[in-house]
């Protein structure tokens, strides 16, 4: 019996399994491993307790096709330089750890690839040995309180696990956060600065209310706040600041960093700051809004317009 994978719509298109004109294509295949989830997750259309759609991810449809036919494309689209690389959204389901080894080590071992599971550090271990080249251990949530009630568990278990593995694979671990879910931007600043200190890619994601999900009814964050936190993002990873240099308010809004607005407006200006984050070559266009926007992250290079008006926002 012939396995199935699901694959994001842009993929899809990219790949040439769906028709259908691109404005902005995915520069990263990104690929769905498992099925339905076995955690609860509020704002996770792929939650245990979801009643939105199984082809569901974010905001994004995922339909489904053979592996066969999705990896030839997949190598097809890497030679020709179509994609840069390949992404797996893993779900806590039976065998979902055996099943990223079974892919990285096999048509996909000429493809970098990286894969976002729930697992210990002995686990992401096997992995990045199986082939992958990155692994994500996704904390979405940045303060305790949060936490809880939207992922369950424990920050600072999840914490500890994603330190050790940063220590033992410098340079390799990757994690998501989520703007909107309950935290401040300070919460979300510290937390940058102290997941960068430990080397940690970040990939900034906003929240997106999605039907059927616990977190339907509740909003995105504004806009302005997540321009703030990208230029926090930004600013840490360049080195051009620290946190301990920004001010915030008794709200725990960013109202500083430290850098005169001249100099910081400069250092903003040709928009990267606003660009999707995360792994290179990892777009994700409209992951977190619809093509019309608001655009919270960015898929390609900001116009000169774009860049102000991002700029604009933040102030």
């Amino acid at each position: 019996m012939q396995t199935s994978i699901r694959v994001s719509s842009g993929t899809a298109g990219v790949l040439g399994l769906l028709e259908g004109r691109l404005d902005a294509p995915p520069t990263t295949a990104y690929l769905m491993v498992g099925g339905r989830c076995r955690r609860t997750c509020a704002f996770c259309a792929q939650a245990n307790n979801s009643k939105a759609s199984a082809a569901a991810l974010s905001r994004v449809n995922w339909p489904s096709w053979s592996e066969d036919q999705v990896f030839s494309a997949l190598e097809e689209a890497y030679l020709r330089g179509k994609i840069e690389r390949c992404c797996l959204q893993v779900t806590v389901s039976p065998g979902y750890l055996q099943r990223v080894k079974e892919i990285a080590t096999g048509i996909c071992k000429q493809i970098p690839l990286g894969a976002s599971v729930v697992g210990d550090v002995d686990q992401v271990g096997e992995l990045l040995e199986a082939g992958l080249d990155r692994v994500g251990l996704s904390l979405d949530v940045v303060n305790e309180e949060s936490y809880q009630r939207v992922k369950g568990g424990d920050l600072s278990a999840a914490l500890s696990i994603l330190e050790e593995a940063a220590h033992r694979y410098p340079g390799r671990i990757v994690t998501h956060l989520v703007a909107g879910l309950g935290e401040s931007e300070e919460d979300m600043a510290r937390m940058m600065a102290r997941l960068q200190n430990w080397g940690v890619t970040i990939a900034l994601f906003a929240f997106t209310p999605i039907p059927g999900t616990a977190m339907a009814g509740e909003p995105p964050p504004p806009v302005d706040s997540y321009r703030r936190i990208q230029i926090a993002q930004y600013l840490l990873v360049q080195g051009l600041t620290t946190v301990e240099e920004f001010a915030f308010s008794r709200q725990g809004r960013i109202v500083s960093y430290g850098l005169p607005g001249y100099e910081l407006r400069q250092i903003l200006s040709d928009g990267k700051a606003f660009e999707t984050s995360g792994c290179p070559g990892c777009n994700r266009p409209y992951y977190n809004e619809p093509p019309g926007g608001p655009l919270y992250n960015y898929p390609h290079s900001l116009t000169h317009d774009e860049a102000q008006r991002a700029l604009d926002a933040a102030v």
